[in-house]
């Protein structure tokens, strides 16, 4: 399930019985399907994912990867595109493969495959999800390509607009998942009265939210207030404009994420790539 749930991990033979059961007992109860799956404990790898676009008529497109590596509790905290681990050959061998096994099973519309990279520089499928992600946006601004449109026009029968060969990939875009919470109180919710709301108008700087000031942060629901994703020419571009984009958000009457995302992205380890899936780059664990 979403952010880990239904998963456990078995390190022996002995703790299989009891892992499975209790993975069981947690799907039945969330999503009314205790069946379950076993596959190979990757640790430490880069999470890498493929936006996908299909149509009825048998035709599907990717619009590049995506680097989800930066998470906290199975939650990606930082999504960025293209990924700058993955190597040419690989990117192309599994873009291809994705498109194709899309395809194959005649999936229609938006979704992503998700992959682990693993210490040998392999994909390793993990699962597709089947609906358009609160990431997609970085696609989007690669491409030019808006995904909900698409989907929309999809979802009504009409066939897709754009070949493989039309959709073209530019430049560095990142995105930033600003919660309302304390990352220094142990991320605890702060649900409250938004007093002071402004975003500042940047350049390659786009703000997806539902927000605005004297808006009541409610503490029933998920705690995303905001979504920052920012544009350039090349990585280091897009992490400046991010960085800029964050310490000029202004937010009063409620604690947010951004002072850990500009942690992260003015991190030596987060610029030089230095991390995997085990740890926040520039926070401490």
């Amino acid at each position: 399930g979403g952010g880990g749930r239904g998963m456990r991990v078995a390190r022996s033979a002995d703790e299989v019985a009891g892992a499975y059961q209790d993975a069981s007992a947690e799907a039945r109860a969330a999503f009314g399907d205790p069946r379950l799956y076993l596959e190979k404990l990757i640790e430490g790898g880069r999470h890498i994912e493929i936006q996908l676009l299909a149509d009825r008529y048998g035709k599907a497109i990717h619009l590049g990867e995506r680097d989800c590596t930066v998470q906290r509790n199975h939650q990606k905290l930082i999504e960025e595109s293209p990924s700058p681990v993955l190597d040419t050959e690989e990117r192309a061998r599994t873009l291809d493969a994705a498109v194709r096994a899309t395809e194959s099973i005649g999936y229609v519309g938006a979704g992503t495959m998700e992959f682990l990279l693993d210490e040998d520089g392999v994909l390793r499928f993990m699962e597709m999800n089947t609906r358009l992600q609160v990431e997609h946006c970085v696609s989007e601004e690669r491409s030019g390509i808006d995904l909900v449109e698409e989907q929309l026009r999809v979802a009504a029968g009409q066939p897709l607009r754009h070949s493989q060969d039309d959709v073209s990939l530019h430049g560095h875009a990142i995105e930033c998942r600003i919660n309302a919470e304390d990352p220094e109180n142990g991320f605890r919710p702060t649900p409250g009265t938004l007093e002071v709301w402004e975003v500042p108008p940047l350049e390659g700087v786009r703000v997806d939210t539902h927000v605005a000031q004297g808006y009541v942060v409610p503490p029933h629901y998920d705690s995303l207030i905001c979504k920052v994703i920012a544009y350039g020419d090349d990585r280091d571009q897009a992490c400046d404009r991010m960085v800029a984009a964050l310490k000029g958000l202004k937010v009063e009457g409620i604690s947010t994420t951004a002072p850990m995302h500009v942690a992260i992205l003015e991190s030596k380890a987060f610029r030089e790539n230095d991390y995997d899936t085990r740890a926040i780059p520039g926070w401490p664990a």
